[in-house]
């Protein structure tokens, strides 16, 4: 399946180049493995699309809702944070 979204130009750009390698995004709609993403350059300053997409496809999704690592204190308190790595 496709899923189109929107990404800020500095996102856009470091998926572009190759640094950005992972989308956090809320759980409001359905993405699996072999999806192909197709992510939209949104500029926020002009409320507009650029005209520049790339797709991507999905190789993995973990969804956080049922995970049961942290307490609900300690998310509130620290927060996520979401690492990159290379293979």
């Amino acid at each position: 399946m496709k899923i189109e979204k929107k990404v800020q130009t500095k996102y856009f750009q470091l998926i572009l180049d190759g640094v950005k390698k992972y989308e956090l995004r809320l759980a409001d709609f359905e993405c699996n493995e072999g999806d192909i993403l197709v992510l939209r350059e949104w500029n926020s300053e002009k409320n507009e699309f650029t005209g520049r997409e790339i797709e991507k496809k999905v190789t993995m999704v973990m969804k956080t809702k049922d995970l049961e690592f942290w307490s609900k204190e300690e998310i509130d308190q620290k927060g996520y944070q979401i690492i990159s790595f290379e293979s």
